[in-house]
């Protein structure tokens, strides 16, 4: 099994399995940073410094405790081209840093792609950890379980007051990042978004769009995560976010009881629109496209259109720059993009039509 399988198809393994409040929460994630002692950040490490950092970690993964994680597939990204890096950062697999920035950057993938360790990124190690819906616990445990079987076989940078030692400051201390990615159109329909997300800034929470820190929100999705690394432990870290996503879930299915008993017409309708525009458009560009798959997502949900959440996970992907040029087997103006977007939508819609 070579890497083709990770850039050729759009929907993980992982996120065909169920997940806790998967109307709402698209995916969790959990990531440790972690560098070695010995050696700069990959910032400051030279070519040689950063290939004797991926060849530690290399031989790391032949544990025979890291079987339990399946195999884990090498990518190095030196070998890949543009479209295929493109693609893994639409898919999560990797970070836009291990491509933009990284000197003998890899990636090591499981089979299900629900484990990534990247080397050689913004710091020396990266364990990255996706579950499906709501699954913060989960995706932590298993992060901190390879993390584990990393730290019994190279030094980590360590300082007894700070914690773990990071390129950037903002993660010093436990290193550990968990996001959620929720899909809140009820409350960005009526209007009580802003007041949500501005509350849990003040919690020591972080709002970014569905990419991290800069990126855009599109489609009503939001990736919510701990702005916090240090001065918390990390179970407090997972339990305040938990708490807070699981009250932020609360606030969105109360905004879905209110735009039924209220405006029952009025959604129907907008969803059934976005529905037959996505079914029937010609041309689509990405943001019309992400806003529309949000208007069919709560359709699925209110039990006005039926389609599979996966079939709409998928087109999440599918209709994304890199994974279109991809398909289509080479670069693409904006314009032929949105041509060809409206094309995959429409069919993957007939297909999975029930």
């Amino acid at each position: 099994m070579g890497n083709l399988q990770f850039t050729e198809q759009p929907l993980s393994e992982w996120m065909n399995r169920d997940g806790n409040e998967s109307n709402i929460v698209i995916s969790t994630r959990v990531r440790i940073a972690r560098n070695l002692v010995e050696c700069p950040f990959p910032i400051l490490a030279t070519n040689q410094q950063s290939e004797e950092v991926l060849n530690q970690f290399e031989q790391v993964l032949s544990d025979e405790r890291m079987q339990p994680f399946g195999q884990l597939h090498p990518i190095e990204l030196d070998d890949l081209d543009d479209l295929d890096k493109q693609v893994l950062v639409e898919k999560h697999l990797i970070s836009p840093s291990l491509v933009t920035e990284s000197r003998n950057g890899a990636a090591f993938i499981s089979d299900d792609e629900s484990l990534s360790i990247m080397v050689n990124e913004e710091d020396h190690l990266r364990i990255q950890c996706l579950y499906p819906g709501l699954q913060v616990k989960e995706a932590w445990e298993k992060a901190s379980a390879v993390d584990d079987i990393f730290e019994d076989h190279v030094d980590y940078a360590f300082d007894d007051k700070r914690g773990y030692l990071t390129s950037c400051p903002t993660n010093v201390g436990t290193g550990l990042r968990a996001s959620v990615m929720i899909h809140l159109p009820a409350l960005a329909l009526t209007s009580q978004i802003g007041r949500i997300l501005s509350a849990v800034t003040q919690v020591g929470l972080a709002v970014r769009g569905i990419y991290g820190e800069g990126s855009e929100t599109v489609g009503n999705l939001f990736q919510i995560s701990n702005q916090i690394t240090l001065g918390q432990n990390e179970s407090e870290i997972i339990d305040n976010l938990y708490g807070v996503v699981v009250q932020i879930i609360e606030h969105e299915k109360a905004a879905r009881e209110k735009l039924l008993s209220d405006s029952r017409i009025r959604i129907m309708d907008r969803i059934m629109r976005s529905y037959g525009i996505l079914s029937y458009s010609e041309i689509i560009d990405s943001k019309e496209a992400a806003q529309r798959l949000s208007d069919v997502r709560l359709g699925v949900d209110l039990g006005f259109v039926n389609v599979p959440f996966h079939a709409l996970n998928e087109l999440n992907v599918m209709t994304q720059p890199g994974f279109l040029q991809k398909r289509q087997g080479g670069n693409m103006s904006p314009g032929e993009r949105d041509i060809y977007r409206a094309k995959v939508i429409r069919e993957h819609l007939k297909d999975n039509l029930q």
